[in-house]
């Protein structure tokens, strides 16, 4: 997709089930790694949280796949975090370090997790902005731009952590926000529509019957951003990429 065009939601990409539809994740991720590294030396990329990924990042660890990149020039960040220890369950970072970085060859320094043991929710989300534009925007005219991003679907239509009807939707002049979600009972530490929009390449992986109203929604669907929240990913110069299975696409073709 070249600047300027409008996105195409239905450039969807469908896997017989969640297994083969992570397979195709994973090539998407493998092919964006190549061509990054091979033009710019390095690949940023935005992970998500939840569990529909922990089966994509468990096929990145396998050998036959993880010795396709190289990870030493692989910078990871999150799409957004729960404020709680790196070590709790509920942890993005911990479901990521379990399944993908502590099975690859990645430097540490690499690997930019929120740190939200450091400060409060807003100082946490102040910080980790910090850290994105010094990574990927280091000069003032820069524009922090990740090579990927990797999003999910819940079944609210929210995806990272902008949930419905938050004002944090509606933020655009920050790149990390942190919100009290009423939703779930919590602060969490987030991405903006902005930054995220700001990405070369957007992939949604949505897998399972649960998610086929939502994804029909969302896709095909009246456009209410404030009500599904996914509908704000539209990348400004870069691509959206829907990565589902059969189950989640059930609806799709009604």
């Amino acid at each position: 997709m070249h600047c300027g065009s409008s996105p195409d939601l239905n450039n969807v990409l469908i896997g017989r089930d969640a297994e083969e539809a992570c397979r195709r994740a994973a090539q998407v991720f493998i092919d964006a790694a190549h061509e990054s590294i091979a033009s710019c030396g390095r690949f940023t990329v935005s992970l998500s949280g939840g569990s529909t990924p922990k089966r994509l990042y468990s096929l990145l660890a396998q050998p036959e796949w993880a010795s396709r990149i190289d990870w030493t020039k692989v910078h990871i960040f999150w799409g957004d975090e729960r404020v709680v220890s790196p070590d709790d369950e509920k942890s993005n970072y911990r479901m990521t370090r379990e399944t993908l970085l502590s099975r690859i060859n990645i430097p540490a320094e690499n690997v930019h997790r929120v740190m939200v043991e450091t400060g409060t929710p807003e100082e946490v989300a102040a910080a980790y902005e910090a850290k994105v534009r010094d990574v990927l925007a280091p000069k003032p005219t820069d524009v922090a731009r990740f090579d990927l991003v990797l999003l999910g679907l819940g079944t609210n239509g929210h995806t990272a952590s902008l949930f419905p009807y938050q004002p944090t939707l509606r933020v655009d002049d920050k790149l990390v926000v942190a919100d009290m979600v009423q939703e779930v009972g919590t602060y969490r530490i987030s991405m903006t529509a902005k930054l995220l929009n700001d990405a070369a390449v957007a992939m949604f992986l949505v897998t399972g019957d649960e998610k086929a109203d939502v994804l029909h929604e969302v896709l095909k669907g009246k456009h209410d951003p404030e009500k599904l929240p996914a509908q704000l990913i539209q990348p400004v110069c870069g691509m959206l990429l829907w990565v589902v299975d059969e189950a989640a696409a059930a609806k799709l073709h009604r």
